[in-house]
């Protein structure tokens, strides 16, 4: 299992130094890779983050980190396509050239219509906006002359300079839907659900599984992005959480699998929405995590950025340390 971290670039954490430096910290400390959100026009969710609406643009902070650092792996997690493809290809080959191929492309079909209605695309199909761009990438980064007709975009014996070292970069749908995880296996390299509950993840991934060997495909890489929380007893890791959020957004979840209840009503029914307690805890829930067949793991820590550094020291040495010496 590979091992990552969401960046503090949103909200009244971020700044120069935390994304830097953290994701320094991050590669000296044995994590895989670091990853960023995506808004156009970020409005706080209000169950889950404070109301500071700063936001560093995705691609712009992944640019600055692969300058600073050597190996990390860099991810969106997910990018909105609120942008035109041909731009994100050109900037993508253009990121690659600078530091090596680190990128993956996680892509999502966005929560928000405001931002799409800020650009005048509010009357377009977002999930096709997805597959768009994917289909777009595919073509440019690796053909010249490329001329291309869908719903969404149309242009003519366009080439695009540079192309990504590699000749591709791994596309990923981030979504926890049904469908989602359907079209990652029609034409993604991996599928993303961020929070997701352990036996819904369960169920997707086993669907997944099915309908990879029915079309003969590699199975999508399976990743997800819990809220996390790590202290040295369980009692200090859940006072930093917003469980009753937590709560509320799983409860809203419109394909999720409900506990036995039929509602999520303890810390326990957020399992695999979260990560929280002693690193002895955490690591029994990457043991469920890896069961379930997620292959790439990035921890959240929205709720504890203002104690970034120190968890991004206590997972390393606590964490990441002890698996990757099979402790």
């Amino acid at each position: 299992m590979k091992f990552g971290l969401l960046l503090p670039h949103f909200g009244e954490h971020a700044s120069r130094d935390n994304v830097l430096q953290g994701a320094i910290m991050a590669e000296k400390a044995g994590f895989d890779s670091v990853w960023v959100r995506d808004h156009l026009v970020f409005e706080p969710h209000g169950e889950m983050e404070k109301p500071n609406r700063t936001f560093y643009d995705a691609l712009t902070t992944l640019t600055a980190i692969g300058a600073v650092t050597e190996r990390i792996e860099l991810g969106t997690g997910s990018l909105i396509p609120f942008r035109h493809p041909l731009v994100t290809a050109l900037m993508t080959g253009t990121m690659t050239q600078l530091f090596g191929p680190r990128v993956i492309l996680g892509f999502g079909a966005g929560t928000f219509d405001h931002e799409f209605e800020a650009i005048e695309w509010g009357e377009r199909d977002r999930v096709e906006l997805v597959r768009s761009n994917a289909e777009i990438f595919k073509r440019v980064f690796t053909e010249n002359d490329v001329t291309y007709s869908d719903a969404n975009f149309s242009f003519s014996d366009i080439t695009i300079e540079p192309k990504p070292l590699g000749g591709r970069v791994p596309f990923w749908y981030c979504g926890a839907t049904p469908r989602s995880a359907r079209l990652a296996v029609e034409f993604c390299d991996g599928w993303m659900p961020g929070r997701i509950s352990m036996a819904t993840l369960d169920k997707r991934v086993t669907t997944m599984r099915e309908l990879s060997e029915t079309a003969g495909r590699t199975m999508p890489t399976v990743a997800v992005i819990p809220p996390t929380s790590i202290e040295r007893t369980y009692e200090e890791a859940v006072r930093h959480v917003n469980v009753p959020g937590l709560l509320a957004w799983a409860n809203k979840a419109k394909f999720a699998v409900k506990p036995p209840s039929g509602q999520f009503e303890t810390v326990k029914d957020l399992s695999g929405q979260l990560i929280v307690g002693t690193p002895e805890d955490a690591l029994e829930e990457i043991d469920r995590f890896a069961a379930t067949g997620v292959e790439h793991l990035v921890f959240d820590f929205r709720f504890k950025f203002d104690r970034w550094f120190d968890q991004i020291e206590l997972l390393g040495s606590e964490i990441i340390g002890k698996v990757n010496a099979g402790v």
